[in-house]
């Protein structure tokens, strides 16, 4: 953390903070719309500052963050921890996402085997009033 720097790059503070695993990705992220600084959609150069309020979505999930400290370079896990707080209420509602993620795949089934096998096809064929 450096808390002498008053400000730094979106993309550097993204990649960081853990975010994204590499920074192009973190920029790719930021141009394409999925990062929001302050309630505006931004460019990857955009300077981040202490008390900003982030969006980012990663896939099906959104992350709301308000950043804490700042980072020019990417360290621990814990430390990446210490460079923003996420909103309780983004949090409640990516923990209700999961669930219903993990209640579909529940409610999916088993993964098939593959293709049927003749005997498997048959029996479908009958299933079906075919045979």
């Amino acid at each position: 953390m450096d808390p002498t720097s008053a400000a730094t790059r979106l993309d550097l503070w993204l990649w960081s903070a853990r975010f994204f695993k590499t920074r192009a990705l973190a920029a790719a992220a930021v141009e394409s719309g999925k990062v929001e600084l302050n309630g505006q959609p931004t460019k990857r150069g955009k300077p981040v500052r202490a008390g900003d309020a982030l969006r980012i979505r990663l896939g099906a999930f959104e992350h709301r963050v308000v950043v804490l400290a700042l980072a020019r370079r990417r360290g621990s896990a814990t430390l990446a921890g210490e460079l923003y707080r996420e909103l309780p209420e983004s949090r409640e509602a990516r923990e209700r996402l999961a669930e219903q993620h993990r209640l579909a795949a529940r409610l999916s089934g088993p993964p098939s085997k593959g293709r049927p096998t003749k005997h498997d096809r048959r029996q479908l064929g009958k299933l079906k009033g075919r045979e």
